[in-house]
């Protein structure tokens, strides 16, 4: 076998890897993931909306989220990074002692593109054993950075007894042209029963002062979900099958 075609048969097979590496996150595409997996995607309770947050705590402007949503009388699940949560431990047991769930948000936020399937699984397992020990209860969900689901992250979640949800509306609350008005707008039409809501507590990964868009959409949020009739809560109340 000459040089030209080993090489051609090495680089198929590490496009196949890969492929097959990143083959979960199809779950991400609204069409795939409501066929393939409505669950993974967040779809749950057709009388229920699940409101989430990523990338906190941060003590800049989490405690804002948890004044906001005690004033509109609701509880959300927050997924929290671990890095995150390692500068700010007391904030984390404040989440679960004001009566929101604590989730998995992964240690770091990054791509996890190439496959490496120790680091996930360490990673992982430092979240998870970091949020037992600051919020005083195991995190049962786990949403992976960018909702890039890997085959690697997906074996790593279930190894750490943690179960993979992404969303189905999100605000697009991250850019720094983001207000109230627009983070509203962008979550409204697929604002039903069963969705699951993207938002983020932090803007350790946005725009600087992006955060205070989602803070201010959420009473328009929890008043378009009391004229639905819909439920506005965590996700351990959604109803979900993954």
């Amino acid at each position: 076998m000459d040089a030209r075609r080993t090489a051609l048969l090495a680089g198929a097979a590490t496009v196949a890897v890969e492929a097959a590496h990143l083959a979960p996150a199809a779950a991400r595409l609204a069409p795939v993931g409501r066929r393939l997996r409505p669950g993974l995607a967040g779809h749950g309770a057709p009388g229920h909306v699940a409101l989430t947050f990523d990338d906190g705590p941060d003590p800049a402007s989490t405690p804002r989220f948890l004044d906001g949503l005690e004033a509109l009388g609701v509880r959300a699940t927050f997924f929290l990074l671990g890095d995150m949560l390692e500068r700010a431990p007391a904030l984390g047991r404040e989440l679960t002692d004001r009566g929101h769930e604590v989730a998995v948000h992964g240690w770091h936020h990054r791509r996890q593109w190439r496959p490496s399937p120790r680091r996930d699984a360490r990673e992982l397992r430092r979240t998870v054993e970091a949020v037992t020990a600051a919020c005083g209860v195991r995190p049962t969900w786990y949403r992976p950075p960018y909702g890039v689901l890997t085959a690697g992250l997906l074996a790593a979640a279930r190894g750490a007894e943690l179960r993979p949800v992404l969303w189905t509306a999100w605000g697009r609350d991250w850019t720094d042209r983001a207000t109230a008005a627009s983070v509203y707008r962008t979550l409204l039409p697929d604002l039903r029963g069963g969705a699951t809501v993207l938002l983020h507590d932090s803007d350790c990964t946005s725009a600087p002062g992006a955060w205070r868009s989602a803070l201010g959409a959420l009473p328009q949020l929890a008043e378009r979900c009391a004229q639905l009739g819909l439920t506005l809560g965590p996700l351990r109340d959604h109803g979900l099958t993954v």
